[in-house]
């Protein structure tokens, strides 16, 4: 993580693949809280027994998340993702930047989120 530019590095995420992120603004200040409690070894997000979280039990309490807070649609880690990707074409963000945060090669990967949102025909008004 890099607090200062907002950035998140991502070692071997989906197909171990190297990726970079977003860091929301909103919380710099939590982090930060968390990271006065470390060491440069430690994790930040930890298993109860001071290990490296594991991809089942951040599922675990992803689906904990959502039951507490009373969602009962269906979703999942790559729904999250999805999210993540229309709600930056929502916002107007370029394509090209959306394919290179998702680690997508080919755009047309990426091209398939368009379908789902287009902001530019969202704010068009019917003429009825």
């Amino acid at each position: 993580m890099d607090i200062e530019e907002l950035v998140i590095y991502i070692k071997e995420g989906k197909g171990r693949k190297d990726r970079i992120s977003i860091l929301p603004e909103t919380l710099i200040k939590e982090l930060q809280t968390l990271l006065i409690s470390k060491d440069g070894d430690d994790f930040l997000f930890e298993s109860n027994r001071g290990a490296k979280l594991t991809t089942a039990s951040m599922q675990k309490m992803f689906y904990k998340s959502l039951k507490l807070a009373e969602i009962n649609k269906k979703a999942s880690f790559h729904s999250l993702r999805h999210s993540f990707a229309t709600h930056l074409l929502e916002n107007g963000t370029d394509l090209r930047y959306v394919q290179k945060l998702l680690g997508h090669r080919n755009i047309r990967t990426t091209q398939g989120y368009t379908q789902v949102t287009n902001p530019t025909l969202k704010n068009i008004k019917s003429p009825l």
